[in-house]
């Protein structure tokens, strides 16, 4: 499907959903059109339409939302006048605020955030799960037709490896309330100091190493950020996920992970198509030791 396909299916979805609550979608705005599409309305309010199957998960993540604004941390807000999720077409539609201008949060920023909600007590109203670190990778690979079929085969392969692996995961902390995506795009700074967590839908009890290794990888595989960065990241948190035994699974499962996220998006968005065939081949072994060169943000 391309991308103006895809924009006019989303903009059914979002008139529909609008109706239900109330709001009025004639001067609605596309921010984003990936695994989710993301309009803004005029009154500051900010709409996601999920793919298909997800009822439960956008439950879930309006769930955590409210959770977490009644437990003090800082996060993304629900609408509170809309009755949500709105389920329309299969498709599970949620309304948010609209943040004020930000950026994405520095390393110290990162750590101070997630110091914070591992710290909390899971919710007594409704159950988290467990951290899903496999979740949709197979569907993406044998979904992305720029794939050849060696390059499938590998990394369904290397799926399989990495699943096993998994079962054998070492000891580390203890498990808690984790964020599941906490890269910098998802945990902000606003002009006025505040730090907030975005995109909830991976928040489950899982390993708070989970959360660590994006940050760490940012420096160990991509050279993204600086040792001194990093090991300020540490000294907040207390802790470097790199000393831990289990650190070079959980690297190598986000590695695969944006690998298989970037092939995904070559498929309807050609501008990718480079990216994901220089992310497989770091993957594979093909460019030499990390730090890595060349890995860049999707278009």
């Amino acid at each position: 499907m391309t991308a103006e396909l895809a924009d006019a299916e989303m903009l059914v979805v979002l008139r529909g959903a609008c109706s239900r609550v109330g709001f009025d979608a004639a001067d609605a705005e596309l921010l984003r059109l990936g695994e989710n599409a993301i309009y803004k309305l005029p009154g500051d309010i900010v709409v996601r339409i999920s793919r298909p199957g997800q009822q439960a998960a956008a439950h879930r993540e309006v769930q955590v939302a409210r959770w977490l604004e009644a437990s003090g941390v800082e996060a993304v807000q629900t609408v509170p006048e809309a009755e949500q999720p709105v389920e329309i077409d299969g498709r599970s539609v949620t309304f948010w605020r609209e943040l004020p201008p930000h950026e994405n949060g520095t390393p110290v920023q990162v750590a101070t955030a997630l110091r914070k909600l591992h710290g909390l007590r899971p919710p007594a109203n409704f159950t988290l799960g467990e951290v899903a670190p496999f979740v949709r990778l197979q569907e993406r690979i044998e979904a992305a037709s720029t794939l050849t079929a060696d390059d499938r085969r590998w990394m369904l392969e290397h799926l399989a490896e990495l699943r096993q692996r998994w079962d054998d995961l070492p000891k580390g902390l203890p498990w808690c309330v984790i964020h599941g995506d906490a890269w910098v795009g998802n945990v902000v700074s606003t002009d006025d100091g505040q730090v907030i967590l975005l995109d909830l839908e991976r928040t489950s009890i899982g390993p708070p190493e989970w959360d660590l290794v994006h940050t760490a990888i940012k420096w160990k595989s991509f050279g993204w950020i600086s040792e001194k960065q990093y090991d300020e990241f540490c000294d907040v948190y207390e802790y470097d996920v790199t000393d831990w035994q289990g650190f070079e699974l959980l690297r190598d499962i986000r590695e695969f992970r944006m690998t298989t996220m970037a092939a995904q998006s070559a498929t309807t968005n050609p501008a990718d198509r480079e990216q994901a065939v220089h992310r497989l081949a770091c993957i594979r072994g093909e460019q030499g030791p990390r730090p890595w060169g060349g890995w860049k943000a999707l278009d």
